[in-house]
């Protein structure tokens, strides 16, 4: 696989030989998506709330619950616990439990709270996902997912009927390691056959998925905060992989 040149402030420090300066990029022979806020995202946290604690919760209760996780956020023991969240799955149990925890009316139900999120059913496609995914697969595209997590996603994707689109399965905790790490996306390319060069993820977080760029892939990063279920643009990716979205 090919290797990014060494670049300085202005760019990189040798000229390309290998291909003309002017030659166009390769075509996108297959693309990685991030999970969460990409093609799925779980249900409200006033749903799952509910569902832990078993018992209707009033408009006044809800909103003191979710203001105490937000501002469970800046404590420092929810800060130092989302270190390396996702290099193992002990750590991301972790993570989400001593957050959730952090609200004291949340404490008993943290761990119910935490297996909401290895539940198929919690998790919703976008609206746009499985129209994209089915075009792209159509066209001989090889797809693969690339997720910082800290279980196995395939059942999720097996519970909505989409996980039949994808060859390559690249979880952050199977590798101790989290984007935007290049081991994660040379990974997901071996397993489907493509450079990175031929090669798009699609993902949410600039850092992480953005990150695919130093591994030498292209990247396409959405803007975060999409509602579940809502449409997501992804027709985007469509029109980057030189496709038409009908």
């Amino acid at each position: 696989m090919s290797l990014l040149p060494a670049c300085g402030p202005e760019g990189p420090i040798r000229t390309a030989t290998a291909t003309p300066q002017d030659a166009p990029p390769a075509a996108v022979r297959a693309v990685l998506f991030d999970f969460s806020g990409t093609l799925f995202q779980i249900k409200t946290y006033e749903d799952r709330i509910q569902d832990a604690l078993g018992r209707p919760v009033d408009d006044a209760t809800m909103d003191r619950l979710l203001s105490g996780l937000e501002a469970g956020l800046s404590d420092p023991e929810v800060i130092r616990a989302q270190q390396a969240r996702d290099v193992s799955s002990e750590a991301h149990r972790h993570a989400f439990t001593t957050w959730y925890a952090s609200v004291p009316e949340l404490a008993p139900c943290a761990e119910a709270l935490y297996a909401q999120l290895q539940a198929p059913e919690q998790w919703l496609p976008y609206a746009d996902a499985a129209a994209t995914l089915a075009r792209l697969a159509r066209s001989g595209t090889a797809l693969g997912v690339v997720s910082d997590v800290g279980w196995d996603l395939r059942a999720t994707f097996a519970h909505h009927g989409l996980d039949r689109y994808f060859s390559a399965w690249v979880h952050s905790y199977e590798h101790r390691t989290e984007k935007p790490d290049p081991l994660l996306f040379r990974h997901a390319c071996r397993e489907l056959g493509a450079d990175p060069s031929e090669t798009l993820m699609v993902g949410d977080h600039p850092a992480k998925d953005g990150g695919a760029v130093g591994a030498g892939l292209r990247a396409y990063v959405l803007p975060a905060g999409a509602a579940p279920g809502s449409q997501r643009g992804l027709d985007a990716v469509l029109r980057l992989a030189g496709l038409p979205s009908a």
